[in-house]
C-alpha cells in the first residue's frame, strides 16, 4: 500500500480548527489554548474569571492568532450550551473541546472530608466533564475531545480520594465516549504530571519560590524538572493534530517520568 507522507508542518498543524479550552484562563489551560492557537486553531478561551480569560485571548491576538474570552462556569449546563454555540457563532464551527477545568484545593483523609467539599469536587472534575463531552458531541461534527484528567484516578493518593475518584471517573467516561462517539469523534485524555500551578501549590503549601525548588529536588523526576503548561499544550496539539488521527480512547501521561504522588 502506497501512504503518501506530509511534511511536519502539515501533519501536526490545526488551521482550520476552531477549539474551545475550558479553564484556559491560567496555568495548563492558558498552555493548551496558547499552544493551539500556535498550531493555527482559532480558540475560545473559557474559564470563570472574565480579566483571565480575556488576557489569555489578548496574548493570542498579539501573537498573531485568533481568540476570544468567554466567561464560563463548567457547572453550569446552559453556559456550557452557551460556550459551544458562541464558538460558532464567531468562528463557524467547532472541531476541538478540552475539558480543562478542574482541580481541588482540599487536601486531607476521606474521613475528614466534608459532603459538601465531596460534592463540589465531583460536580466540577467529573460532571462537568461529562456535560462538556455531551455539549462537543451535539455542535461538532468531526473533531477531537481531550480530557484532563491526573494520575490521582489511576492509583492511590492519600488525601486526594474526592479528587481521584472524580478523575478515575474521568478515565472512565473517557474511554466510554470514544467507543461512543468513534468514528466521528476521536476522545482522549491526558494526565499531566506534578505542574507548578496555582492550586497546586495552595495543596502542596508551597508559598515561595524557594519551598518550590525544594521539593521539585525532593520528588527526583527523572526528566529532573517539574513541567510546564507548554507540555501539556504541545501533547494536545498532537493528540488533536491529523498525525493522532488513529489515536482514540487513549490516556497519555506527561510526566516527566514520575510516578503520581
Amino acid at each position: 500500500m502506497s501512504i503518501d507522507y506530509p511534511a511536519p508542518a502539515e501533519l501536526f498543524a490545526l488551521k482550520g480548527d476552531v477549539a474551545v479550552v475550558t479553564g484556559g484562563g491560567r496555568g495548563i489551560g492558558e498552555g493548551i489554548a496558547r499552544a493551539l492557537a500556535a498550531a493555527g486553531a482559532k480558540v475560545v478561551v473559557a474559564a470563570r474569571r472574565v480579566h483571565e480569560v480575556e488576557a489569555v485571548a489578548a496574548q493570542i491576538r498579539a501573537d498573531g492568532g485568533e481568540a476570544i474570552g468567554v466567561a464560563t462556569d463548567v457547572t453550569d449546563d446552559e453556559a456550557m450550551e452557551q460556550l459551544a454555540i458562541t464558538a460558532i457563532d464567531t468562528f463557524g464551527r467547532l472541531s476541538i473541546w478540552v475539558n480543562n477545568a478542574g482541580g481541588s484545593p482540599a487536601r486531607m483523609p476521606m474521613t475528614e472530608l466534608s459532603r459538601e467539599q465531596w460534592d463540589a469536587c465531583v460536580s466540577l472534575n467529573q460532571t462537568a466533564v461529562w456535560v462538556g463531552i455531551r455539549t462537543a458531541a451535539r455542535h461538532m461534527q468531526t473533531g477531537s475531545i481531550i480530557n484532563i484528567t491526573s494520575g490521582a484516578g489511576s492509583g492511590p493518593v492519600p488525601g486526594s480520594a474526592h479528587y481521584g475518584a472524580a478523575k478515575a471517573a474521568v478515565n472512565s467516561l473517557t474511554l466510554t465516549a470514544s467507543a461512543e462517539l468513534a468514528p466521528r469523534i476521536r476522545v482522549n485524555a491526558i494526565a499531566p504530571g506534578a505542574i507548578p500551578t496555582e492550586i497546586f501549590k495552595v495543596a502542596l503549601g508551597i508559598t515561595n519560590d524557594e519551598e518550590l525548588a525544594e521539593t521539585e529536588a525532593k520528588w527526583n523526576i527523572p526528566m529532573g524538572r517539574f513541567g510546564t503548561p507548554l507540555d501539556i499544550g504541545a501533547a494536545t496539539v498532537f493528540l488533536c493534530s491529523p498525525g493522532a488521527s488513529w489515536i482514540t480512547g487513549e490516556i497519555l501521561r506527561v510526566g516527566g517520568g514520575a510516578k503520581p504522588r
